[in-house]
């Protein structure tokens, strides 16, 4: 009485391979979309970052990661002496330089 009777169901004609085909294009155009609207601009601004953290010099006028402003009076492998104010020199990572400044920008 609970119970509903199973009722077979007919096989899927034959020639399904383009509709299979069909089922997978909406998940291929979303990962095309995704690649250039995410994955392309990040990989470009890392690429952008890179390139100006190996081109730093002393002189340079940089804000760093944590929205100091500074002139770097020394340069290591992996990190940089920023003056901040008159004999006020912090040791920070190459990395956590954001943006170089247009030179006079930083005035004592």
């Amino acid at each position: 009485m609970f119970i509903s009777e199973a009722f077979a169901q007919t096989a899927p004609a034959a020639g399904g391979d383009s509709s299979g085909l069909m089922s997978l294009l909406p998940l291929v155009l979303m990962f095309v979309v995704l690649y250039f609207i995410m994955i392309r601009p990040q990989m470009k601004r890392q690429k952008e970052h890179k390139s100006m953290i190996e081109a730093l010099a002393k002189g340079d006028e940089v804000v760093t990661s944590g929205g100091l402003i500074g002139r770097i009076s020394k340069i290591g492998d992996s990190f940089v002496h920023v003056e901040v104010a008159n004999g006020v020199e912090l040791q920070m990572q190459r990395s956590a330089v954001v943006q170089v400044l247009p030179k006079g920008t930083y005035g004592k």
